[in-house]
């Protein structure tokens, strides 16, 4: 990884969909990610990471971090598929539909079993589409918080898109995704990890699970990531230290790079995420490569001074479309992201942000 003084801001001026999504008659101008080039910045970190491929671990192979005690995994990713399947049940979950107040239940009530002070965020936003207002919930819940010394906030986005803008035919664009790896992977991981750590935490660490809504509304950017923003309006007291965000990471081709972004304003964090998976036989998962730079969840929260990166497979043909169902997904891919963030925070010691001069 390059040192500090190669970090450069990627470019904001050549913001497009990507992968050439704009053939065709596919509906360019909204998305629930938005993707910029990452340009000379790019091309100089990649040069300094090198390949980063490795040899998966065995899905149930005890795991040990480099000069660490070997750590049994008891992340199921059966458990966080079943949790994939209930939400997708539901149908679209969207705000404003039945299905979103259902799936908003029914992550809470899992929370509950597992995490403590579980509490919903509400918030309204008057869509731009139908001039409504909309009555969205960020969904929180806590895990030794209070008394720890290391604060970790992981989140992932719970709601799906109102449309499927990336499909080819124009009749489609207006009907909802169903969004199993856009909506439901992120979730499912966070609820499994929610009940494997339940009692496992290290004394000096607590985690505060964040599951936003309105991430995936549109049309425009201005209108995605808002219940990220609102919670990085309103944060709690004591705030995070930082943050890890999970996106589109259920796909079955499942790899998730380095996303320019969080480089840009967690370097420290991105450098040690990935160096752990690496040592846990996860390298090829977590290559070190650059993917598109992001804009997501993740850039409200660094915004609002907590350092976070986004773990996201942009590289998924069916985003935003009416295909993003389960059987694009799988319950290893779950696994390999469930074990990698069980790992990291049983680490010893935690990783600690460094303090600012």
């Amino acid at each position: 990884m390059g040192q500090a003084g190669h970090r450069l801001k990627p470019s904001q001026h050549d913001r497009r969909i990507g992968a050439k999504r704009e053939e065709g008659h596919r509906n360019p101008p909204s998305m629930g990610v938005a993707i910029t080039g990452f340009g000379l910045a790019g091309a100089l970190l990649l040069a300094a990471c090198g390949s980063g491929r490795a040899v998966e671990q065995e899905a149930n192979a005890p795991i040990s971090p480099t000069g660490g005690a070997k750590i049994e995994s008891l992340f199921d990713s059966e458990q966080a598929w079943k949790h994939m399947v209930e939400q997708t049940k539901l149908g679209p979950r969207f705000p404003g539909s039945q299905a979103h107040r259902d799936c908003r239940d029914y992550i809470q009530a899992e929370m509950k079993k597992h995490a403590e002070n579980v509490r919903l965020q509400e918030f309204t936003h008057v869509w731009t589409s139908d001039r409504k207002k909309y009555t969205m919930w960020n969904i929180l819940g806590e895990q030794n918080w209070k008394d720890a010394k290391v604060r970790v906030l992981l989140l992932a986005h719970w709601d799906t898109r109102p449309t499927a803008d990336m499909e080819w035919e124009q009749h489609k664009q207006r009907q909802p995704i169903l969004g199993a790896n856009d909506g439901a992977s992120g979730v499912s991981v966070l609820l499994e990890l929610m009940r494997t750590m339940k009692g496992r935490l290290p004394s000096d660490v607590g985690v505060l699970y964040l599951m936003t809504d309105g991430e995936d509304l549109g049309p425009s950017l201005d209108e995605m990531f808002l219940g990220a923003s609102h919670f990085a309006k309103n944060l709690p007291t004591p705030k995070p230290d930082y943050g890890i965000l999970l996106d589109m990471i259920g796909d079955k081709d499942l790899r998730i790079p380095l996303e320019p972004n969080s480089l840009y304003y967690a370097e420290e964090l991105v450098n040690a995420f990935y160096r752990h998976a690496a040592e846990i036989g996860l390298g090829s998962t977590f290559p070190k490569a650059f993917g598109p730079t992001i804009e997501d969840d993740h850039i409200p929260l660094n915004k609002a001074g907590i350092p976070t990166m986004d773990l996201i497979d942009f590289s998924y043909d069916p985003w935003h479309t009416l295909d993003d169902t389960l059987d694009k997904c799988s319950p290893e891919s779950l696994g390999k992201v469930g074990k990698a963030l069980e790992t990291w925070l049983l680490k010893s010691p935690p990783f600690r942000m460094k303090k600012p001069e």
